[in-house]
């Protein structure tokens, strides 16, 4: 037992349970919790302890955490996921989402199709929009750009979240622009922040080995850097029960720490567990020491550690409840976490790969969710501003908790998007041009379907 009287920050509830760790386990909970600050070899070390006493004792310490960082409130944002194509020239062995452009289930919808999700999510209460895609062949680079300015055009007050750093190498390099002149272009077409997704593990070896090809972790890194500079905010994240090192983990970790410190510009930080069941390098089973995905274990570990690691730097620790399942998202929020993510509406990504969840978690769901653990619920905006904080359940319903029933009838599902031929990939379409609409396709569906039965 660790002799408590050299741990000093510890309360006596606390430093109980860490007393029963390892003491050099010990020694570093007790020097995040005295303000210190918890090196990439310490973190090492706590990924590699597989004690379920140290599990515990990591999840008080980063539960102690966030509650200096944040309180009580728990929050979330009403969003909603626009993953306008599947179409990309990449082939990253973790993403079952994208399809070669020869692909019937390429799919790529039209700019009006676009923007009515947006209107319909912003009529039931979004803040914010998020858009990611595939990259498709010969795009025109101005398509996100003028994807944005579409957006701001037709929704002024909506935030548009929207374009990881690979779309904006790529939009950049079709342009033949730069990095900054990208990105300035896209702050004037009013773009207001960036999803810190495609880093993966930001270790050169890893990405060889998962995603040959794919933005290098040098230029993820100087597509953030450059965002922030330009005042564009962005978020963070790691994909992680693939092939990584516990020592790859903690280096991550202290990679984004970096930056943050350079910065100040990342609003939060989201771990992401590798869905493996319907990934290709899964598939292949060419790929040694390839696992299928993070253990529960590892994933409250990643939570608390990154909570840990990340504390006085990076205020928000997300869970995601498309990854891990609601019951799992409310665990961490005992493990350093602070929010719960989205509602998201549509979500085709993790949903294409094998998650079990994804379409939507209206407003009441995921408040529930944080109440059932003793936190108090709040809306806040992207970057992390309070909306409304509910300290009581209203009483009447919200437009989107009465649209859960009909979810994936009402704004489509991934697995019937990618089946229809009005939406199939034929080659970009540009910005301007107008095609069908959701609701158009599902109104001529079933004019067909009672022609047939009649």
């Amino acid at each position: 037992m660790t002799d408590l009287i050299k741990l000093p920050h510890l309360d006596k509830a606390l430093g109980a349970l860490i007393g029963t760790v390892r003491p050099e386990v010990a020694r570093i909970l007790d020097k995040a919790l005295g303000g210190g600050e918890v090196t990439v070899d310490e973190g090492t070390r706590l990924f590699d302890d597989a004690d379920g006493a140290s599990l515990l004792a990591m999840m008080a310490t980063a539960d102690e955490l966030r509650r200096q960082a944040n309180g009580d409130v728990v929050t979330y944002v009403v969003n909603r996921n626009i993953n306008f194509t599947n179409v990309c020239i990449k082939h990253c062995g973790f993403c079952a989402f994208s399809r070669d452009y020869r692909q019937e289930e390429g799919y790529f919808l039209p700019l009006n199709e676009i923007i009515r999700r947006a209107k319909e999510a912003w009529e039931l209460g979004a803040t914010e929009v998020c858009i990611q895609a595939g990259l498709p062949p010969k795009m025109d680079g101005s398509l996100y750009i003028d994807l944005t300015r579409e957006l701001k055009a037709a929704l002024p007050a909506l935030h548009v979240h929207a374009f990881s750093p690979e779309e904006v190498l790529y939009g950049a390099i079709r342009s033949k622009w730069t990095i900054e002149q990208y990105l300035q272009g896209l702050k004037e077409a009013g773009i207001g922040s960036i999803p810190g997704t495609s880093a993966e593990i930001l270790d050169p070896s890893v990405r060889d080995n998962i995603s040959p090809g794919r933005i290098t972790a040098a230029q993820w890194r100087e597509v953030i850097t450059t965002a922030h500079r330009l005042g564009i905010p962005t978020t963070s994240t790691i994909m992680f029960g693939h092939v990584e090192t516990n020592a790859e983990r903690a280096a991550h970790l202290g990679y984004i720490r970096d930056i943050q410190k350079e910065t100040g510009g990342i609003t939060e930080f989201v771990p992401l567990s590798f869905v493996h069941s319907e990934a290709p390098m899964w598939s292949s089973q060419k790929m040694a020491d390839l696992r299928p995905g993070a253990t529960g274990a590892e994933v409250v570990k990643m939570h608390a550690i990154a909570r840990i690691m990340l504390h006085g730097w990076i205020h928000n620790i997300q869970s995601s409840w498309v990854k891990e399942g609601p019951k799992l998202a409310q665990v961490l929020l005992a493990s350093g976490c602070n929010d719960v993510g989205g509602t998201l509406i549509n979500e085709s990504i993790s949903t294409s790969a094998g998650a079990a969840y994804g379409q939507l978690l209206p407003p009441r769901e995921l408040r529930r969710l944080i109440r059932d653990v003793g936190r108090v619920p709040a809306e806040r905006s992207t970057l992390y501003c309070i909306l409304r904080r509910f300290d009581v359940e209203p009483v009447e319903p919200e437009a989107l908790d009465l649209s859960n029933e009909r979810a994936r009838e009402r704004f489509g599902s991934y697995g019937e998007l990618i089946t229809l031929d009005e939406f199939r990939y034929s080659g970009q379409r540009a910005p301007s041009l107008e095609g069908p609409t959701w609701t158009e396709v599902q109104l001529k569906r079933k004019a067909t379907a009672t022609t047939a039965a009649g």
